[in-house]
């Protein structure tokens, strides 16, 4: 079954996020810890500023292909569930529900949990009397956000949008005082500086380096699971999709401008000792428990979005019977999908107590981007019928080609340096087959 764009957005849910609350949900989810941990390894394995600032921008440019691909597809298809409607649309129910089953069992709590941990960890840098009791640190962080959330989107919307705007311009202010009174030097840029006798294979720095950029760059993607909410969606949602991806990027692109000239590449040794190192060089000794403020401010509105928008895939396979009913209810006052963002507080949690979500998470990287990946050439099939959506992807079919390109090689990258990690997550994926066969029949609704 194809469903027009016009079928789209439910009756219930009156549409209220504008352009610039879709751009901070692409923002804010897309920049996290990632932003201190990236350029301190880019700079170390290549030891180029050259090279580290162009795999930046070259990366930079595939994903914005792949904003514009996914903007295509939320035009055509301006609906909860993001990712899931894509894959259903292209290559029916039983790939989607695959997806979302992963997702809500693994990706999505792993990666709250995840974020939680992380930011623990420097909340304890700035406040020591709490170290010890990280793992409780860490659930209160996801509850608090939690609850945020399930206050309804209108609020939430708010809250992110202000935390975006303030997590940009301390990136701003950490640029200008790095050039202003840091204690670094342009000689770090010497493009003559030839790469260490001990570094890895020039090949091998790249390939492991676009892994790392990539990896920045992604969950951008993630906010078409709202595309029900948001106010004239089919336009909306691919330009802050363009607008989120292209901020980032040059987000990126100065911070590593500003990281490189505070802290040469030969003593890019760890991202702990880098980060630590470049605070020193910026603040003086202030400068370690200044920086873990910033990161605190990047990785609060992440995991925020994420709680934001990951429920709403939930409800799109709950109301086409994939998922229990239950979990398609929503808040009779807010509005908001309190059942679906409450099972995923939960499993956070858990994941939180259990200690091992980086390992199940890693087992399902090759797995999700492999989604991602069929979710985004899922446009050339939609597009064989007669609909025209009001936005089309720029340079189709070379945008969508190289954007799968891109994940192609990432997942080959992962697979050839976690093998086993890579076959044992698809073999668990493909456990959700008799899960799927399941709930079709108990809801008539198997589509392929």
């Amino acid at each position: 079954m194809r469903v027009r764009a016009s079928d789209a957005a439910p009756a219930a849910q009156t549409p209220s996020l504008g352009p610039s609350s879709a751009a901070a949900l692409v923002i804010g989810h897309t920049i996290g810890v990632g932003i201190f941990l990236t350029p301190a390894e880019l700079i170390g394995a290549l030891a180029s500023p050259a090279l580290t600032l162009g795999l930046w921008v070259a990366c930079g440019a595939l994903v914005l292909a792949g904003a514009f691909t996914f903007g295509e597809l939320a035009s055509r298809y301006p609906m909860a569930g993001g990712l899931y409607v894509y894959l259903r649309e292209g290559w029916g129910a039983r790939v989607a529900f695959l997806y979302g089953w992963q997702s809500l069992l693994v990706m999505d709590p792993g990666v709250t949990a995840a974020l939680a941990v992380g930011l623990s960890g420097y909340v304890v840098v700035l406040w020591p009397a709490a170290a010890g009791a990280e793992r409780w640190l860490s659930v209160a962080l996801i509850w608090g956000l939690a609850v945020v959330s399930m206050a309804g989107l209108t609020l939430s919307a708010r809250v992110l949008g202000t935390l975006t705007a303030v997590k940009l311009l301390t990136f701003a202010a950490v640029v200008v005082l790095a050039f202003a009174v840091g204690a670094g030097s342009w000689r770090h840029f010497d493009p003559f500086v030839g790469r260490p006798a001990t570094s890895v294979p020039l090949g091998e720095a790249i390939a492991l380096g676009l892994i790392a950029v990539f990896f920045s760059f992604g969950g951008f993607w993630e906010a078409s699971r709202i595309a029900g909410e948001v106010r004239h969606a089919t336009r909306t949602l691919p330009v802050a999709l363009a607008v989120g991806v292209s901020c980032v990027t040059v987000v990126y692109v100065a911070m590593t401008l500003a990281f490189i000239y505070l802290v040469p590449a030969d003593q890019a040794t760890s991202a702990s000792a880098f980060a630590r190192q470049a605070g020193e060089a910026m603040l003086g000794r202030a400068g370690p428990s200044v920086f873990a403020s910033i990161v605190i401010v990047s990785v609060v509105p992440s995991a925020l979005a994420l709680l934001v928008m990951a429920p709403r895939l939930y409800l799109a396979m709950s109301d086409d019977g994939l998922f229990p009913s239950a979990l398609a209810s929503r808040h009779p006052t807010t509005r908001a999908p309190a059942r679906a963002t409450a099972l995923l507080a939960s499993l956070a949690s858990l994941f939180v107590f259990v200690g091992t979500f980086e390992e199940i998470v890693a087992f399902f990287m090759c797995t999700t981007l492999g989604f991602v990946a069929l979710a985004a050439a899922a446009l050339a099939v939609v597009r064989r019928g007669p609909e025209r959506p009001p936005f089309s992807s720029p340079g189709y079919p070379l945008t969508a080609a190289l954007f799968v390109l891109l994940i192609v090689g990432v997942v080959v990258l992962v697979a050839i340096n976690r093998p086993l990690q890579a076959i044992a997550g698809f073999a668990i994926v493909l456990l959700g087959l008799p899960a799927y066969t399941m709930s079709a029949r108990r809801s008539g609704t198997a589509r392929g």
